[in-house]
């Protein structure tokens, strides 16, 4: 039963509020506040993301209009934009970081049995970073080129579900490899990246943790053939090697055996060239793994078309890291919404439908329903559906 809560109210009702006021406590969100609490803030940027507000004055006149509907989670009186702004700089990111790690392992818990159909008993991992631009002039210390400003996302996704298992917000400056001294997988997972992340010591470190990797090789790899196996020319294969690096440097860093699987794409004529320390899996798999590197490109993009996470309400380092994480944070509320109602909708309609009617009384199910009248068998699906 509905019992008369807005959609807004309802998709609020997957944050555990004890465990948000746990970190609130934790985290000490609340002190020197008498009346824009932590879970009052939260709400009006988790509206701004859903509702995708480009801006502080935007934001406070849309939710001002429906202040009787806001009264019923926590809002009890008008929003002003110095508010708001004053807790962007004050209220410490990490409070929304920490909600964002307890919604991922609600979204895993969920999504943990999603077979992505490559026929691996681990979990595979794809790592990439996005560049969010900013204005220099109001974000000097996001300094990137002469005339730039821009902060950095690292993101690692579970391909279970796209849903991002580690988050790291960086300045633009920093380069993607210096990541991979940060990250703990678990054993017999897998870490599917570009040749950005070409470190052979960093990648030797995932493999003494008994962590598998596939990784795009560069066009100057020198190294040394130990055997091969024959390969069906027809799949696009054209090798599958053992070898063993030859360059004083690179031998330092990785000393032990890798796998060289060479590619050509019968899609697209491209040629690839993939490094691996898993041994077992067929070569054509190994090619699949970094096919489904893709997925990770479209949970950025899905992120900037779909959620509010290139105009920023404050200019702060606080204010940009506590925004992007409430975004993730929209991002996982809606995963987990649509895998807990088994609703057979993409991530992105689903959003839309909520940013249309975020303040109808109506359940979700049937929101859904209603939205998709005549159709059958929709894909539950987790795919990032685009614009």
């Amino acid at each position: 039963m509905n019992h008369g809560r807005t959609v807004f109210a309802q998709l609020l009702e997957f944050v555990p509020f004890s465990h948000f006021e746990h970190l609130v406590d934790v985290h000490q969100s609340n002190k020197g506040v008498s009346s824009f609490s932590a879970w009052s803030h939260f709400i009006c940027l988790a509206y701004a993301q859903l509702t995708r507000r480009s801006g502080l004055r935007d934001l406070v006149a849309c939710m001002n209009a429906q202040r009787s509907k806001l009264y019923h989670i926590g809002i009890r009186s008008p929003v002003s934009r110095s508010t708001l702004a004053d807790a962007a700089e004050r209220r410490d990111y990490h409070l929304f970081e920490a909600l964002g790690q307890r919604l991922i392992v609600l979204a895993l818990a969920l999504y943990g049995d999603e077979d992505i159909g490559l026929g691996l008993k681990g979990p595979v991992f794809a790592m990439d970073s996005t560049t969010i631009d900013l204005c220099l002039s109001l974000f000097p210390w996001a300094h990137f080129r002469q005339t730039k400003a821009a902060v950095k996302a690292h993101v690692i996704i579970d391909l279970r579900g796209a849903i991002p298992v580690f988050i790291s917000i960086t300045t633009g400056k920093v380069h993607d490899v210096r990541l991979l001294d940060e990250i703990s997988l678990p054993p017999g997972s897998i870490l599917v990246v570009d040749r950005g992340y070409l470190d052979f010591a960093r990648l030797f470190a995932l493999h003494r943790q008994k962590v598998g990797f596939v990784i795009r090789a560069k066009d100057n790899l020198r190294a040394t053939w130990i055997a091969s196996r024959s390969v069906e020319v027809s799949t696009g294969l054209r090798a599958d090697q053992t070898i063993l690096l030859s360059t004083p440097k690179s031998k330092a860093g990785y000393p032990e055996r890798l796998r060289r699987v060479s590619f050509r794409d019968p899609e697209t004529g491209k040629h690839l060239v993939f490094l691996t320390n898993l041994f077992e899996p067929p070569a054509l798999t190994i090619a699949a793994i970094y096919k489904n590197r893709w997925q990770i490109e479209l949970f950025f993009k899905w992120l900037k078309q779909n959620l509010a996470v290139k105009h920023f309400f404050g200019n702060s380092i606080n204010a940009v890291k506590a925004q992007i994480w409430i975004a993730v944070c929209a991002y996982l509320l809606v995963l987990i919404a649509i895998k807990h109602h088994r609703l057979p909708v993409s991530p992105q309609i689903f959003l839309h439908l909520i940013e249309t009617n975020i303040f109808e009384k109506i359940t979700l199910d049937q929101l859904v329903a209603n939205a998709l009248p005549n159709e059958e068998n929709h894909p539950l699906g987790n795919q990032l559906i685009l614009l």
